[in-house]
């Protein structure tokens, strides 16, 4: 059986929904993050070296990283389910939406989180005013330029089509989630950018996207 090694508030959720989306049997092996750093527990470099979520074990085999739990995942499972024709218009874009999540959507985003938190964070007072200029201007003349144009990008892509890949949902659109709830969550986004805000509505009425929340417990991204 699929284990889901699960951190909370993490990437790890989105698995949980593409197991529920394909009916596979799993189960879930909980982490809690450090209240004070927001990290995994060292209890998971126990199943993996790199110690972060997510990890999945089936029988002998031990996997992480995102994109390539969902690959192993849909072939050893999905029988062709939520993945598009090979060869066709709609598996080009759902393979450049598959790696565009986690290469090109979210490093901005987890950029904007490390700022954020370094201004904030505690530290010596003559530094702070030093170290908050630094974050600022970081932000606002490289990451907060890239995670806009990368909204409208997206804002204009379901422009063309309801999902990523096209008429259809597929994987792309369960990988695609994570940046957009993470936008929302740290970027502002909001229904300035309809047909993102539209997405996530369709998301969230799933109902196996409701189930993997249920298995899962509370999905509150990091801010």
């Amino acid at each position: 059986m699929v284990i889901v090694h699960h951190l909370n508030n993490s990437r790890s959720q989105r698995l949980l929904w593409l197991l529920e989306e394909l009916g596979v049997l799993y189960d879930i092996k909980r982490y809690q993050r450090d209240p004070k750093t927001m990290l995994a527990p060292p209890e998971l470099r126990k199943i993996h070296p790199l110690g972060k979520s997510p990890v999945i074990t089936d029988g002998e085999v031990t996997l992480a990283e995102s994109g390539a739990i969902m690959e192993y995942v849909l072939e050893k499972f999905g029988r062709g389910r939520l993945v598009p024709k090979p060869a066709s218009p709609e598996k080009l874009r759902y393979t450049y939406w598959m790696h565009f999540a986690e290469g090109t959507a979210m490093p901005p985003l987890v950029m904007k989180l490390v700022l954020d938190r370094m201004a904030k964070g505690p530290m010596p007072f003559f530094i702070r005013p030093i170290a908050r200029a630094i974050a600022g201007r970081v932000k606002t003349g490289f990451v907060e330029p890239n995670i806009n144009r990368q909204l409208d990008y997206m804002e204009s892509e379901l422009n063309r089509s309801p999902w990523f890949a096209g008429s259809e949902f597929t994987a792309a659109d369960i990988q695609m989630s994570f940046p957009i709830e993470a936008a929302t969550a740290r970027a502002g986004l909001d229904a300035s950018r309809p047909k993102l805000m539209e997405f996530l509505a369709r998301i969230h009425a799933r109902e196996a996207y409701r189930a993997a929340l249920e298995r899962g417990g509370e999905f509150k991204l990091l801010r």
